[in-house]
């Protein structure tokens, strides 16, 4: 549904804040431990030609093309 879609963005977006100032413990443990989605999400994002094949054609196609 798009409510779904819209919220998964705002979580991203949120995420995205928030590893931005890692400050406090709480947030630094969440650093620490992420998610294998989170990590694949980075990996995509730290590699340029996948993170601009994810603007054109979706994260999970992305990332597959280049890590799958």
């Amino acid at each position: 549904s798009l409510t779904a879609g819209i919220k998964i963005k705002k979580e991203v977006a949120n995420a995205f804040v928030k590893r931005k100032k890692r400050s406090s413990p709480y947030e630094w443990y969440f650093e620490y431990y992420k998610s294998p989605m989170e990590q694949m999400h980075e990996q995509c994002e730290n590699y340029p030609p996948c993170d601009y094949l994810s603007d054109q054609v979706g994260f999970a196609l992305a990332y597959n093309r280049f890590f799958g």
